[in-house]
């Protein structure tokens, strides 16, 4: 059932489990130990490690008597912290480097729990002889995958390990809270970003020659823009399976459709996003009648968020099609796409961020707000400044939903459409929902037409020198 593998595998394993099997057998994992690969240190400022050990700490404190060890993982599975009340359980992970400082993706150390749950994106549990190596049999592991819940990337895993022996039926259960836990905890900690909306289920979206995937169709923007659609047009017409690698919301997936549109006018276009682990099946099952028809051109969204397998699988549709459908990739590096995908890629194109572009920001903001009110809209000076001033961490993205909700109310944008965040500079440190809170209030009211300071100053309840001085400590700019 697995090819080269010399012992019987476990009777009644579910097909997750044959499948990691069989790549860990491909991956040339030792069939009696874990290699260790030490892979280093990570960065424990960032907000994941930060909310996850903050997450494990509390359940650490209610397990402290039992027999598991805690641990996360970041999305490579290298193993970021351990806690345990149970030595005997510690010394025994750090025989098979089950430990801090070492990586134990599916790659290094072959089928178990938090490997697999980073493969698939999807809540493991792995007993005893489910293991690949024989090293790990001792252990039952049980994890669950951590997304970020704005953008939605993989950050790790929760994992939980106990004696295979004393497995509980609720571990699964505990390391899945945890996850939702450290993810909800990101959240309240994000200053108020979106939360990524969940998957609904939308496989194909179909564009058709009027309306391009994306933004749409402006085609007199920036050099660094115009450089990289160049190079997509020149890897498509030489037959190339492109990917388009860059910042979520920079636009990698407008560029793909215009270059396909450039060679291909009168192709449709399907874009396609990843679905929800519990349509992947499905999903994949829509492609095989899709790729065979003539004058079509593809989109893969986010391959990077694949699991390993649908990579695996699409990579094997696509060889099936042949070279006569155009396919292209979007991913944030070329890096990140999985390798079942990345051994197709050809030609990668860098799509630079809205920051490094900003002479694009004044007219996709005229066109996005055309688009919302259904004629032209004006900007202010001040608002344009204020546009061009703004970092744009959302990037494109980020722009259509401040243009999105000022241009619904008026056909000349203000500064007083603004979310208060363009019109304030980032501070040295994280804003409290407090300081945040305080921010806007004096946004909205300074932004009134007609304030003057005395009045602003009495309606926020605070003399104008500590409205000066507010307006100083927050960077707000209004002009």
């Amino acid at each position: 059932m697995v090819g080269r593998v010399e012992r019987s595998v476990p009777e009644r394993l579910p097909s997750r489990l044959v499948a990691s099997w069989q790549r860990s057998e491909e991956y040339g994992v030792p069939l009696d130990s874990v290699d260790p690969v030490f892979a280093g240190t990570y960065d424990e400022q960032s907000l994941f490690f930060q909310c996850g050990h903050e997450v494990l700490t509390a359940l650490h404190r209610t397990l402290a008597a039992e027999p598991v060890s805690l641990m996360l993982t970041d999305a490579d599975g290298l193993v970021l912290n351990r806690l345990s009340g149970d030595h005997a359980l510690l010394r025994a992970l750090d025989t098979v480097h089950l430990a801090p400082g070492f990586a134990y993706a599916e790659r290094q150390a072959g089928t178990n729990g938090l490997g697999l749950a980073l493969a698939d994106r999807l809540p493991t549990v792995v007993r005893a002889e489910e293991h690949y190596s024989l090293s790990l049999r001792g252990y039952t592991c049980a994890a669950a995958p951590v997304l970020d819940p704005v953008t939605g990337r993989l950050e790790g895993s929760v994992n939980l390990t106990t004696w295979s022996d004393s497995s509980s039926d609720l571990l699964l259960a505990l390391a899945q809270s945890a996850a939702g836990n450290t993810a909800a905890l990101m959240l309240a900690r994000s200053q108020g970003r979106e939360p990524r909306p969940a998957p609904r289920g939308e496989v194909f979206r179909v564009e058709t020659p009027r309306l391009e995937p994306g933004l749409g169709t402006l085609a007199d923007l920036s050099t660094p823009w115009s450089a990289a659609l160049d190079r997509a047009v020149a890897g498509l017409r030489d037959g190339h399976v492109v990917a388009a690698a860059g910042e979520a919301g920079s636009g990698r997936t407008t560029l793909l459709a215009q270059a396909l549109r450039r060679l291909r006018p009168r192709d449709r276009i399907l874009a396609a996003s990843p679905p929800a682990p519990r349509d992947a099946e499905a999903w994949l099952s829509l492609w095989t009648p899709e790729l065979g028809k003539a004058h079509t051109a593809v989109v893969v969204r986010d391959v990077d968020a694949l699991p390993t397998w649908v990579a695996e699988r699409l990579r094997d549709l696509l060889h099936a099609a042949g070279p006569g459908v155009p396919v292209t990739l979007t991913a944030e590096s070329y890096a990140a796409v999985p390798e079942p995908l990345a051994e197709l890629v050809e030609t990668v194109v860098d799509v630079p961020p809205l920051r490094d572009r900003p002479d694009d920001i004044l007219p996709l903001a005229h066109q996005l707000a055309q688009r919302v009110r259904g004629r032209d809209v004006g900007l202010s000076p001040a608002a344009q400044r204020a546009l061009r001033d703004h970092a744009w961490p959302g990037n494109v993205a980020e722009l259509r939903r401040v243009i999105g909700r000022a241009a619904a109310h008026t056909d000349l944008v203000d500064v007083r459409h603004l979310p208060a965040e363009l019109l304030a500079a980032p501070g040295g440190h994280r804003l409290s929902r407090i300081e945040a809170f305080e921010r806007d209030e004096i946004v909205r009211v300074l932004t009134r037409p007609g304030i003057t300071m005395q009045d602003a100053a009495a309606e926020l309840g605070m003399s104008r020198a500590t409205v000066y001085r507010k307006i100083q400590q927050y960077g707000i700019h209004l002009r």
